[in-house]
């Protein structure tokens, strides 16, 4: 650009209207790249928009000075609002090869582009508006003050249009998207961290959004519980909401409770849930800027959607209780026949799940063997009473028909589908089994037997050598600790009795909780 052009465009500061001095900082800002190869023009720009502002929002500069600079800037700030190009720079058609570049390779196509240029006859505007994807396109001679401003202004009025369009569509997009993941999660703490995580993102399309501060709360009895959290103020579950959240926070949530009705508010809103069966539930999200209608519509769409996987949950909850006792209930008619006590159903299924869990297995795997162990015996029902309570020594005959427990065990539970009961069947079928091929029904070795198998074989002998029977003393604890030793890579897999060892804290400490105290010898110093 040669000096008469640089004085022309220098004219449009002298349009300049009131400079608004003083004017407050703004945290967010829109982000304007200006492409020239002159620093008067980088300089001019930024003096004649110091002032600017639109939606709340002032204006964020980065300057670039030649193509291979242009290039890098505009790839490291995607976000851009708008690009100021100079045509004419390293090349005559530097301007329209950053055009290609990006909206082709970069593939931004919301990012306004205006094309300035100091030499018309090198890029004519009807070609180029024709040929390349520019959103405007003006001759520095013509930018006075007044004009550049009206043509940020309308721009940036484009760009933030183009934007709502699109995080409407994003919102939409991962509304259905979370929806669709919520209604697998079975697990209510784990739904309500989900809910609580897919809201943030929802709501917080822009990389620069605040952080925010949410809560899943369900009312107990007595109190009301956190079930999950984020944000600055992110407890541990299961505690009492005001023993943790702010005042505030806690005064909403109480509102809508007594209320039973969300509502919005300028900086939070809160969502209530009640299930058919009673149960409540609030949401409590607190974000950084005020909510607007769509934010409103996009937050009631989802949550209307939360409603339905909620209620789902606590359904599928409720099935899943009532199978849960049904299964402690089997376990414990067999014991009960034997003139056993209950609590060794108990013992057995909590001894299972801890050492499923030091042996690596996940929460949920560990939680079906918890359950399926409590069925170990259920087989008894088809023993007869004068065999299964014989005080004395059994004979060779009747010792057969009680070994038969174990395949009468798994024929009744091998038909079904369902987890629980397809690893409750194995562990019936083969808790007997022992790790060096002695053991019965089939005189399975190693890891032949199933890992399920060798748990509840070890925490069924540990329970029963400790327990009183109608044919046995208990016996003392070390004696246990000895027998265990001695019959590592015998009867019991050495990679569990060495998860025994080191676990014994824990696997004394559920025998103490669910003690028969007629059965067990007190032997704390085993413990040193």
């Amino acid at each position: 650009m040669d000096r008469n052009q640089q004085d022309d465009f220098l004219i449009f500061a002298e349009d300049e209207q009131e400079n608004i001095a003083g004017a407050g900082y703004v945290k967010e800002r829109w982000k304007v790249i200006i492409v020239d190869d002159e620093t008067e023009v980088h300089n001019v720009t930024r003096m004649v928009l110091s002032d600017f502002e639109f939606d709340g929002k002032s204006l964020e500069f980065i300057s670039a000075y030649n193509e291979t600079e242009a290039l890098q800037v505009i790839k490291d700030n995607p976000d851009t609002a708008i690009i100021l190009l100079d045509v004419v720079m390293d090349q005559d058609d530097s301007g329209l090869r950053i055009v290609k570049y990006i909206r082709e390779q970069l593939k931004y196509h919301w990012v306004r582009i205006i094309l300035r240029t100091g030499q018309p006859g090198q890029a004519p505007e009807k070609i180029v508006i024709t040929n390349y994807d520019i959103n405007d396109y003006k001759e520095k001679t013509e930018l006075t003050s007044q004009k550049l401003f009206t043509t940020i202004m309308s721009a940036l009025r484009s760009f933030r249009d183009i934007m709502v369009i699109e995080n409407n569509k994003i919102g939409l997009e991962k509304i259905i998207n979370s929806s669709a993941d919520l209604f697998e999660l079975k697990s209510m703490r784990k739904f309500a961290s989900g809910v609580l995580t897919q809201l943030t993102s929802i709501m917080n399309l822009n990389k620069n959004a605040l952080h925010c501060n949410s809560y899943a709360v369900s009312k107990g009895q007595e109190a009301i519980y956190i079930l999950a959290a984020t944000g600055d103020y992110c407890p541990d579950e299961n505690v009492r909401v005001e023993e943790v959240v702010p005042e505030h926070v806690l005064r909403s949530i109480e509102n809508t409770f007594r209320e039973k009705k969300g509502d919005f508010f300028d900086d939070h809103f809160t969502w209530y849930f009640e299930s058919k069966t009673g149960s409540e539930n609030v949401i409590y999200f607190e974000g950084s800027v005020k909510l607007n209608e769509w934010n409103r519509y996009l937050i009631e769409i989802y949550c209307s959607n939360v409603s339905v996987a909620f209620e789902n949950i606590y359904l599928n909850e409720e099935v899943e209780n009532t199978q849960k006792e049904i299964i402690f209930t089997l376990g414990e008619i067999a014991e009960t026949r034997s003139k056993e006590t209950g609590y060794h159903v108990k013992r057995v299924a909590e001894y299972s799940k801890l050492l499923a869990l030091k042996y690596g297995m996940p929460e949920e795997e560990a939680e079906i063997v918890r359950l399926a162990s409590s069925m170990h015996d259920v087989g008894k029902v088809a023993v007869p009473d004068a065999i299964l309570n014989k005080p004395g020594k059994l004979t060779s005959e009747e010792f057969e028909t009680i070994k038969n427990h174990t395949i009468h065990g798994y024929a009744m539970l091998n038909h079904s589908n369902r987890e629980i009961i397809k690893t409750a069947a194995i562990i019936a079928h083969q808790h007997h089994e022992k790790f060096n091929g002695q053991g019965y029904p089939n005189g399975l070795s190693g890891e032949n037997i199933h890992i399920y198998g060798r748990i509840a074989a070890l925490a069924d002998v540990f329970d029963a050598l400790g327990s009183e029977r109608v044919y046995k003393k208990a016996w003392p604890l070390e004696e246990i600790l000895d027998y265990f030793r001695q019959e590592s890579g015998q009867h019991f897999d050495p990679r569990l009795v060495s998860i025994f060892f080191d676990n014994l804290p824990g696997i004394l400490k559920i025998r103490d909780q669910y003690t028969d105290a007629a059965n067990y010898q007190s032997e704390p110093e085993a413990l040193t």
